[in-house]
């Protein structure tokens, strides 16, 4: 258990590094190394419209703003790409409610 939280200890100092895999539609976090990883996943409903649908982060690493960063990557991308957005995912409601930036509200479905 000691050992967990030395592991722990050490990841919360360290940035956030958000990757985009767009072949697999998906922003992911990895997490202690490359073994865990939190995942925000999407797909195109139409040409310029995607759909946020599920984000979820390991029970050992929530709480430590990880979902936000996914969240905040994924509003990013789809202001960068000039799309719409559907968000079937509760975090990603939340994120928007909490940060309602013109540029991420303008592109959210209602």
């Amino acid at each position: 258990m000691a050992q967990a939280s030395q592991i722990n200890a050490v990841e919360l100092s360290c940035p956030i590094n958000v990757e985009h895999d767009r072949k697999r539609r998906q922003f992911t976090v990895r997490l202690n190394g490359s073994h865990d990883r939190a995942v925000l996943l999407y797909e195109y409903i139409g040409k310029k419209t995607v759909d946020l649908q599920h984000t979820e982060v390991p029970d050992a690493y929530r709480g430590r703003g990880i979902a936000k960063h996914l969240a905040k990557a994924a509003m990013d991308f789809v202001v960068e790409e000039d799309l719409k957005a559907h968000l079937t995912c509760w975090y990603i409601q939340k994120f928007v409610k909490e940060n309602p930036q013109p540029q991420y509200l303008e592109r959210v479905f209602h």
